[in-house]
């Protein structure tokens, strides 16, 4: 049965996928192959996304974590300063057009984001699915959901599903579909249709109600 932070395991895979794409296609630049800048250029919008799944998390998990595991979530906060500066330096490098450095740079952040993602999945977000009401576990997720500016939520669509395996487009389409209103998940659902393209008949076969 799908669960409010399934929709956060889900998109922490789609951050995994992404930075390795984005790390991988460094490398390849870094060894003379062309045509790889818009792939790499797309850490500025991975970042966007993920600055606001991080500002989500500091708002609304992190104190619920606070209630009931006091000061665990302080070491997260640092994960996430980290983060920015691996950004920084990833976005130094981009703008330098230094091929080794930015090759270097995705995979400095790459480690850091992989090491900090796993340490949420399997620590964090453990100790929130066990201490924490599952009514209060919704609520929070709703309020990391509202940290994405809404008219960026097409942006967020179009690269979010592609990156999902069929379990979490599955559990991201659920949660939405069950805690935004009809009139809201009518458009959400477009744009899920148009993201997933020929893969969308098999999300209807799983879900069909969204036929």
């Amino acid at each position: 049965m799908t669960e409010p932070l399934d929709a956060v395991m889900a998109i922490h895979n789609a951050f995994r996928q992404d930075m390795s794409l984005i790390d991988a296609a460094a490398v390849d630049s870094a060894r003379g192959k062309p045509g790889l800048a818009a792939t790499i250029e797309r850490f500025r919008f991975f970042n966007e996304v993920l600055v606001w799944h991080a500002h989500g998390e500091e708002l609304a998990i992190f104190p619920a974590l606070e209630a009931v595991a006091p000061s665990v979530a302080e070491a997260y906060e640092w994960d996430h300063r980290g983060l920015d500066a691996a950004f920084d330096a990833l976005n130094t490098a981009v703008s330098a057009r230094d091929a080794l450095d930015t090759a270097r740079a995705t995979a400095a952040f790459k480690f850091h984001l992989d090491l900090h993602l796993d340490k949420e999945d399997a620590h964090l977000y453990r100790l929130i699915r066990e201490r924490v009401s599952a009514a209060d576990q919704l609520k929070a997720v709703g309020i990391m959901s509202s940290t994405a500016p809404q008219d960026r939520l097409p942006e967020v669509v179009a690269w979010m599903f592609p990156l999902m395996g069929l379990t979490d487009r599955e559990n991201m389409t659920r949660i939405w579909q069950m805690g935004i209103p009809a009139p809201v998940f009518a458009q959400v659902k477009q744009l899920i249709q148009k993201a997933l393209g020929k893969d969308w008949d098999e999300l209807v076969r799983r879900i069909p109600s969204l036929a």
